[in-house]
């Protein structure tokens, strides 16, 4: 076992935690991944009230190692999903898109852990004095919905790590354990994964999802609508409609018609490939499989004590 600041908060083996995902961290990958070791996570950008508290029994079920919710405060709804999480005794919150001194204290006052993702120094500062417990530092190679300054993992991740002294997770860009172990090198004390973990046999996104994220190549993500929310996802029919529409001076209206309802559901969950949005990091593009999270976790493990012990060169 692994002894830092990040094991010992959430009592687990290996300071890896995985991200909460929509469409793709339900309760089989959270269990999965808390059971290899790491941090498993309920992804609840996705789910409703009542859908949430189904996919946290079911992982309690499932495991009795400890797990958490991720919690995207930029969505409605918000309030009934920390009832939830209080009355259901989630041990940990990983709040994201939003203020972390809006709800942090009540989470704290319920005995619960809170980390927030940030995506800069500035911010950190502002989850630390919420009372946050840590910080996940997330750059801009990170999948999904992302931060608006575009700094990369190598170059937040100092930053935030020498302006705050609670713990600093990496994100963004991180798959292996050689990229694990240079964000602990430049003072992260764990990773946290997502796209490694979309390729995983728990992850409930689609297969052809799946297939097209291990099936992409170097420059094959881009971020785009930052007129409403940063996106990053693999380039398809819809992202050519998006930059068309942007080209011709769209709107933020215009470009959210074109976004419509359900745009991540489409692609990440049902599997349209060409419709639908296609959430993912750069980092999909060394991903070449889809394995059991035990291996993924296992291997990234070896992979980064084996970097540990071999010299530089």
């Amino acid at each position: 076992m692994f002894f830092n600041r990040v094991t010992r908060l959430f009592n687990i083996e290996y300071p890896i935690v995985q991200a909460g995902m929509v469409w793709t961290s339900g309760w089989r990958l959270a269990s999965a991944v808390s059971n290899a070791g790491g941090l498993g996570i309920i992804g609840a950008g996705s789910m409703n009230s009542q859908l949430l508290e189904e996919h946290i029994r079911k992982c309690k079920a499932a495991t009795n190692k400890p797990f958490g919710v991720n919690l995207p405060l930029l969505y409605s709804g918000v309030e009934k999903q920390i009832d939830i999480i209080i009355r259901n005794k989630v041990q940990i919150v990983v709040t994201s898109a939003g203020n972390p001194a809006t709800f942090t204290p009540l989470l704290k006052q319920h005995g619960i852990k809170v980390v927030h993702v940030v995506s800069s120094s500035r911010f950190a500062k502002k989850a630390e004095a919420a009372g946050c417990d840590a910080v996940i530092a997330e750059g801009f190679e990170a999948g999904g919905h992302n931060g608006r300054e575009e700094t990369t993992t190598l170059v937040l991740l100092p930053l935030v790590c020498t302006s705050v002294e609670i713990p600093v997770i990496a994100a963004g860009g991180i798959a292996t354990g050689r990229q694990m172990l240079a964000c602990m090198v430049l003072g992260a004390e764990g990773v946290q994964m997502g796209s490694r973990f979309v390729a995983s046999e728990e992850a409930s996104s689609h297969p052809d999802f799946k297939n097209a994220v291990i099936n992409s190549n170097e420059g094959d993500t881009i971020v785009t609508l930052k007129e409403l929310t940063p996106v990053r996802l693999i380039k398809n029919d819809f992202y050519m409609q998006l930059a068309q529409a942007q080209k011709n001076c769209a709107t933020a209206i215009e470009l959210q018609q074109l976004l419509g309802k359900g745009r991540a559901k489409k692609g990440i969950f049902e599997g349209d490939l060409e419709k639908g949005e296609l959430e993912i990091g750069q980092v999909s593009a060394i991903l070449k499989d889809i394995k059991p999270v035990k291996e993924i976790i296992a291997g990234t493990w070896l992979e980064f004590n084996e970097a540990l012990q071999k010299p530089l060169k």
